[in-house]
């Protein structure tokens, strides 16, 4: 996995850096495990915008991915390493023992035929998806489970993984990459290593039009709208804005606390805000 940075023979070309693909060994994905992927332009059921700034972009195919890997003590075969428009990490496609194929994230240095399995006995290695039970401390993860069988529901973008840091009782304390200590049920599984694609952070777009093919829209300031449009709109001349930044429905923004305690939030042991 490297960098490529282009020579500025553009204004648009001078900071552009994109992704080397070497480790994709694999164009088009396995026609069984991809479906039409609906464009909804940050609407919900009703129509309304519930996601703003979305619309437009590339078509793009959705690659279903076993966020579960529940087939425990069958042995697979790394086919192929793919690029997936639908996330920042690289996919996997693993051949079971008994001919079924699933995509999995990818780990960082997984390559083609490469033996993988999932389930309390399998052996620690990379790559291999076992409870929390039996992971040795210490061990990165990645694609933790919640709740136990419900699927991996954190650490799954690129480059990204946690560590096993302690156990207590049914529990298991698990640091995650915003620096949260989260408690998790030692039932619950996670897969060893870290995801693929740890460059991703490091690229640079470059040019808006990039964004547009991902599908975004232009971001406009609060302060250079009209008093009509937004709170920190108008002033004579360029203003600040006049008070704490909101958004356009005077919710607090960059720093304000809108969040509503869930009820996961009893097992988060330490913070990720500094205090």
């Amino acid at each position: 996995m490297g960098v490529k940075r282009y020579k500025p023979t553009t204004p648009s070309r001078r900071f552009m850096t994109v992704s080397t693909f070497e480790e994709v060994t694999r164009k088009k994905p396995a026609k069984a495990l991809v479906h039409r992927l609906a464009q909804k332009a940050g609407r919900n059921n009703a129509g309304r915008v519930t996601s703003r700034h979305r619309g437009g972009g590339h078509k793009r195919l959705y690659r279903v991915i076993d966020f579960k890997r529940e087939k425990w003590g069958i042995p697979a075969r790394v086919d192929s390493v793919e690029y997936d428009p639908n996330r920042s990490a690289r996919i996997a496609l693993l051949v079971y023992a008994d001919g079924e194929k699933r995509y999995i994230l990818a780990p960082q240095g997984i390559k083609v035929g490469d033996r993988l399995c999932s389930g309390p006995e399998s052996e620690i290695r990379v790559g291999n998806r076992l409870p929390l039970a039996n992971i040795p401390l210490g061990t990165p993860v990645y694609n933790i489970e919640m709740r136990p069988q419900a699927g991996g529901a954190m650490v799954r973008s690129a480059g990204s993984s946690a560590q096993f840091m302690a156990k207590e009782g049914r529990f298991a304390h698990v640091k995650l990459p915003s620096g949260e200590v989260r408690r998790v049920l030692q039932d619950c599984s996670a897969t060893i290593g870290q995801v693929s694609n740890p460059e991703h952070s490091s690229l640079s777009d470059g040019k808006a039009g990039r964004r547009r093919w991902r599908g975004r829209r232009p971001h406009v300031r609060g302060v250079a709208m009209n008093p009509v449009d937004h709170p920190m709109g108008g002033g004579e001349g360029r203003s600040s804005g006049g008070r704490h930044p909101v958004s356009p429905w005077g919710q607090p923004a960059k720093g304000g606390k809108t969040r509503r305690r869930s009820k996961s939030s009893k097992h988060v042991v330490k913070s990720r805000k500094k205090k």
